[in-house]
């Protein structure tokens, strides 16, 4: 079983190896095949325009080949240098790091294609079938990040393959057209959330795995310096190009584009990655006072003390003197008769309170004795915040208009019907009651918290559902959105609604399992669901 295990491991780490080779290998040769859908210069690339190199008229595509603008360049470097990187680094631990890393890879070679479709193409209808295809590539790819995390989750690296899959969607940065480097900070913080228990499980066991987190990290900052430099107010598209989709068609055949020639070292082998950026360039913080003692009020407090005790009997000339009939020890009789009165008996349950040295913690406060807080829709940075709606507004019903890199917050609602009209990133429903939800499609996921009573229709593509603690729950699937995930936990009364077969035919409803039987069967615990007859 041993050996097995080893083989496993072994082949899992030569196909990452070997998809990082087929990612690096158009760029290694000299020849004028396509990098990630780029055509590369001809060995030849310095003779002279209209020529080839053996003096012959050049081909059209040759003649078309333009170099590379320079956020393209710099978007190589950072892809050679601190994704690399990191790469490399997962590649030390192996495993399913090792195979998420390498979908990494090919995420940002997607992106570094839709930033090249940008200086090319007029920009499209952000809620038009165009946009959505130019964007198909970067979200499949993303999507294969979040796979790898959500088919091993009993893996014992759950947490490295959740800081990844989390990070990943820094990448929708393109999405932002007003402030796109505030979603990759925003992003850095989702990360965070799993990378430092990362760091602080395996601190004092291996460092490997912090070096990790860390060079993760790196590429979040990385990436915000190159948006601030070349997309500070959002991405820009080339209002005199030509169409999305012919530009796209272009790029992924590797026509009408070149890499600016590199220099080669003298083994003919790739030059070395650029240095990594170094962001810790903080101030030292300030030394510490002497002794390790800072110059404060209590000090000069501790010298009035020590001045008033100096006074030598000036000090206890206020106190009470004691007559010697009151004196105990000059008169055995009040030694007797105790002076200081019993304490009162106590019951069992103040004995009990006592034992504990704490009183008990207060109860929750009821929801009818809460002030009731005005409802809320704000729209900041890149998150929608719904909260404290009783019913629906005057208007009728909420509606919210989402874009791609959004995510919409819901708290504390009732009886509130809400529409998301686009698609939006990701939506999170947190104790609320008897509130219908209704969107077009999404990116991410559904999580819904402690929501009794919901109601949720999907229009368009959902990739995953997740219920935690929900009681009574009615979910409506269209054709396209049949492939949807269903997570459940501790919920009850789940009820999932399926299309018929035709336009015509009404809703068919299937009950999700709430009773699970476990058994023991040859040493392995066996779980089945409980079918009821009749």
């Amino acid at each position: 079983m041993a050996s097995m295990n080893n083989l496993t491991t072994l082949i899992k780490r030569l196909e990452a190896a070997t998809s990082r080779l087929e990612d690096m290998v158009p760029t290694m040769t000299d020849q004028s095949a396509t990098s990630n859908g780029i055509a590369s210069l001809p060995e030849s690339g310095l003779t002279a325009p209209g020529a080839d190199a053996h003096g012959g008229a050049a081909s059209p595509s040759q003649q078309t080949i333009t170099p590379l603008p320079p956020a393209i360049d710099d978007f190589d470097a950072l892809i050679n240098g601190d994704v690399k990187t990191f790469v490399n680094m997962s590649e030390e631990i192996g495993g399913l790091v090792a195979e998420q890393s390498a979908a990494v890879l090919r995420a940002f070679a997607a992106e570094r294609k839709f930033l090249i479709v940008t200086t090319r193409a007029k920009k499209p209808d952000i809620q038009s079938p165009v946009y959505m295809e130019v964007l198909k590539e970067l979200q499949a790819t993303m999507g294969v990040v979040n796979d790898i995390r959500e088919a091993n989750r009993a893996s014992p690296l759950f947490k490295h393959l959740s800081t990844v899959s989390e990070g990943i969607n820094v990448l929708i940065w393109v999405a932002n057209e007003t402030k796109p480097a505030e979603t990759v900070t925003e992003m850095l913080s989702m990360a965070q959330f799993w990378g430092n228990r990362v760091i602080q499980e395996y601190k004092e066991k291996d460092q490997v795995h912090v070096q990790w987190v860390q060079t993760f990290y790196r590429i979040f900052k990385s990436l915000s310096a190159y948006v601030r430099q070349h997309y500070m107010t959002g991405l820009t598209w080339n209002p005199n190009g030509i169409d999305a989709l012919q530009a796209t068609e272009e790029v992924n055949a590797g026509t009408s584009s070149a890499r600016s020639p590199t220099p080669q070292s003298a083994a003919g082998g790739p030059p070395p990655p650029p240095p990594l950026p170094k962001f810790d360039n903080a101030p030292p913080p300030p030394p510490m006072p002497p002794n390790g003692v800072s110059n404060s009020k209590s000090s000069a407090d501790m010298g009035a003390v020590f001045d008033e005790i100096s006074r030598g009997e000036a000090v206890t000339s206020k106190l009470r003197k004691v007559e010697p009939s009151s004196q105990t020890h000059k008169n055995p009789s009040l030694r007797a008769g105790s002076a200081v009165p019993s304490a009162p008996a106590r019951s069992d349950s103040q004995n009990s309170l006592s034992s504990r040295g704490k009183s008990p913690m207060p109860g929750k406060k009821p929801e009818s004795m809460r002030t009731k807080k005005p409802p809320r829709k704000e729209f900041e940075s890149n998150k929608w915040l719904i909260e404290n709606y009783d019913g629906n507004p005057p208007e009728g019903m909420l509606e919210i208009k989402a874009a791609i890199s959004h995510s919409i917050l819901i708290s504390r609602c009732t009886k509130t019907t809400i529409r998301v009209v686009g698609k939006a990133n990701a939506i999170s429903l947190d104790n609320c009651t008897q509130v219908s939800l209704v969107i077009d499609s999404l990116v991410s996921s559904v999580d819904v918290i402690k929501s009794p009573k919901f109601e949720m229709q999907v229009l368009g593509t959902l990739p995953t559902i997740m219920l935690d603690q929900v009681d009574g729950a009615a979910l409506y699937l269209g054709r396209e959105s049949l492939g949807t995930e269903v997570f459940t936990s501790k919920c009850t009364g789940v009820n999932v609604n399926l299309p018929g077969r035709t336009e015509e035919d009404d809703y068919v409803e299937r009950a999700l399992p709430e009773q699970i039987k476990s058994v023991v069967r040859d040493g392995v615990v066996v779980s089945e669901i409980v079918e009821h007859a009749g």
